[in-house]
């Protein structure tokens, strides 16, 4: 049985879903799980974008052990460069070089011809060559590019040094028996290709990313590149859960596999919707809240009589054990720490003090503690930004009622130290808050999105607020954790604010680069 590899650009092309915005800290926590998934090649972002993509670049790259962390370039010498810098001191530094090859992409947004591109590809894996042991060059929209093309460059990449070749379905434009042909045609016909390793990038513009990239697999694909949830640019990207538990499920049909943990999948599904705020739908197949769930009579009485009836996927299989009670206020801290290191948290001894700190504050509020409550806190204290950046919320009441007039008081501390507080009214409780806040802030700002989650069930549970918002020209998002809806919401609003002062102090101003492969 075939090995297959996964690449996991959740981090690259995953945050460049819209209103999705994770700082360093958080980049790096979601690198360390998809290690512990046990993912072959973590794409940690594109260096050359900002100083901020290249930091967490280079941090993600010094901190994983397990995993080959690669970065994203243009055809460029600056970009390479960008990549070399951020990753050099690393174990086996890879570099994903990409270069359009579609005859749209060529005319009218490269302005160049054919012999142009391969030249230009061919220079850019030679250079990159002599720094990076693997170099893995991508024909970016290669399922709309005439295939003698194709054929051509890769030939030229791969003598310039390329070890990997990916062919991406840029714009989830193909369909599954096309695309697998693409993959049968370059293993026919370029005749270098043999110890090649050739990628499948799939996007979900027509629903099909997961059967396109199961195609190239059974065309000869050696690695499947896409992201937890299928997040990404316009419809996301091949969700790489469905694949590897498809893998699993059908080994009988696709005779291949993947190293992927697999029952570490819920838990890296539910770190990637935390902390970019991206729900994950009900009837999401794997990992979606339903995809367990039986409510027809007729499917009810068969699980009851033999579980495969209507279950091809255990819950077990992919870590999804059913909430159940873990912890309560008398619980002593090395119970809590067990817990938390069960979870796969590994916090500092003064990030775990206030874990647990908070943790015995909710216990005191919250009849039960479950796993997600526990989860929220951890991922709150694991990736809380530096102290003393930004504003904080002191204090806040909000006045409500249906005969009267909602009004929020808040006091804020800014970031010179000083205290204010101001009260304003609104249409409803939240937009007072928001009034007040913005009033107080010294910065115009504009809500531009907001939403709200329940973290597990019941009355008493926590509020998950985000929030997208532009705050002095720049587009940021934020989000908020607390047992009430109205505080979980001024914190999120005061949190996406906080993400901006936090990369103005560190010189971290992204700059606005849209890349897709």
């Amino acid at each position: 049985m075939r090995t297959i590899d996964i690449f996991d650009t959740t981090l690259r092309d995953g945050e460049q879903s819209a209103g999705v915005n994770l700082n360093t800290l958080e980049k790096i926590e979601v690198a360390k799980q998809l290690e512990r998934l046990g993912v072959d090649v973590i794409e940690a972002g594109f260096p050359a974008a900002s100083k901020g993509d290249f930091d967490a670049v280079k941090r993600i790259g010094e901190t994983i052990k397990n995993s080959s962390v690669t970065g994203l370039a243009r055809a460029q010498q600056r970009d390479i460069d960008a990549v070399w810098g951020a990753l050099k001191n690393t174990a086996e530094p890879r570099l994903h070089v990409f270069l359009a090859t579609s005859p749209i992409h060529m005319t009218h947004k490269l302005k160049m011809s054919p012999d142009q591109v391969v030249e230009t590809a061919v220079q850019a894996v030679k250079y990159a060559k002599q720094f990076f042991p693997v170099v893995q060059w991508s024909a970016e929209d290669a399922c709309r590019t005439d295939l003698d093309f194709l054929v051509r460059i890769m030939k030229e990449v791969i003598d310039a040094g390329a070890s990997v070749i990916n062919l991406p379905d840029t714009v989830g434009y193909i369909a599954p028996q096309k695309y697998g042909e693409i993959f049968k045609y370059v293993r026919e016909n370029v005749p270098n290709i043999d110890g090649i390793k050739l990628s499948a990038h799939c996007h979900n513009d027509l629903g099909m990313a997961t059967a396109n990239s199961l195609a190239a697999i059974e065309n000869g694909a050696d690695q499947i590149e896409g992201t937890i949830n299928g997040i990404g640019e316009r419809a996301g990207n091949a969700a790489l859960e469905e694949i590897a538990v498809a893998l699993r499920i059908r080994e009988d049909f696709y005779s291949a596999g993947t190293r992927l943990k697999l029952d570490e999948i819920k838990k890296t599904s539910a770190l990637v919707s935390k902390l970019t705020g991206m729900r994950v739908p009900a009837n999401k197949a794997v990992v979606g809240d339903n995809a367990f769930a039986h409510e027809s009579g007729i499917h009810q009485d068969g699980m009851l009589k033999e579980k495969t009836t209507y279950e091809i996927i255990t819950p077990e299989l992919i870590g999804n054990s059913s909430t159940r009670l873990v912890l309560g206020k008398h619980s002593g801290r090395h119970a809590f720490k067990n817990k938390a290191s069960e979870l796969g948290f590994e916090l500092t001894d003064e990030k775990l003090n206030e874990a647990f700190h908070a943790f015995k504050e909710l216990a005191d509020k919250k009849k039960e503690i479950v796993d997600d409550d526990l989860f929220s806190i951890l991922t709150n204290k694991q990736t809380e930004m530096v102290e003393g950046v930004g504003f904080s919320l002191e204090r806040m009441q909000v006045q409500y009622g249906m005969d009267n007039i909602p009004t929020a008081t808040i006091e804020l501390k800014l970031e010179d130290g000083s205290v204010t507080q101001l009260a304003s009214t609104g249409s409803g409780s939240v937009e007072a808050i928001y009034n007040t806040i913005e009033r107080i802030l010294p910065g115009t700002s504009k809500l531009l999105d907001y939403r709200i989650n329940s973290v597990g069930g019941g009355r008493d549970a926590l509020a998950e607020v985000y929030v997208h918002l532009e705050y002095e020209g720049v587009k940021t998002s934020g989000r908020g954790t607390a047992q009430d809806v109205l505080e979980a919401s001024a914190r999120a609003y005061l949190n996406a604010v906080n993400r901006l002062a936090q990369r103005k102090a560190s010189s971290d101003v992204k700059e606005a680069v849209e890349v897709s492969s």
